[in-house]
């Protein structure tokens, strides 16, 4: 299998295998105009197993999403095909509008204008709680 080097964009590596559609699905990246690739179950020296997304785009990437779902992840900046730059994620304080409260009695709800706000209660395990109701993100 041949993947072609991208000339300016994103390669965000060390995806755990399986996250790389739930990714996907959560940037969006179905509504870009540039090449989107997406290969899974990489071998790995790390990992059994690993996903990669190449985007051949410098877009504006929300890192926070690619912390939550994920962050072991390495996001490879790459300009004139030389990567200029590598990011690993840490994961954020607080999430906003990027998952929805599972708790039907949340005020979030009823009050649809509110904010979807999460917050890390235990960086060990990445658990996060509404803002609001205190439920377990899931």
């Amino acid at each position: 299998m041949n993947i072609d080097t991208i000339k300016n964009g994103y390669v965000i590596d060390h995806i755990t295998a399986g996250n790389a559609m739930k990714i996907y699905e959560l940037l969006e990246l179905k509504t870009l105009n540039c090449q989107v690739a997406i290969i899974t179950n990489a071998k790995s020296k790390k990992r059994h197993s690993k996903d990669i997304i190449k985007i051949g785009e410098l877009i504006d990437l929300d890192m926070n999403k690619l912390a939550y779902i994920d962050p072991n992840i390495t996001i490879n900046v790459v300009k004139n095909d030389k990567i200029i730059e590598k990011k690993k994620l840490i994961l954020p304080e607080k999430l906003v509008n990027v998952c929805k409260c599972n708790n039907p009695r949340c005020i979030t709800a009823t009050e649809k204008e509110l904010d979807q706000v999460f917050v890390l209660t235990d960086k060990t395990k990445n658990i996060y709680r509404c803002l609001y109701c205190e439920t377990k993100l899931k």
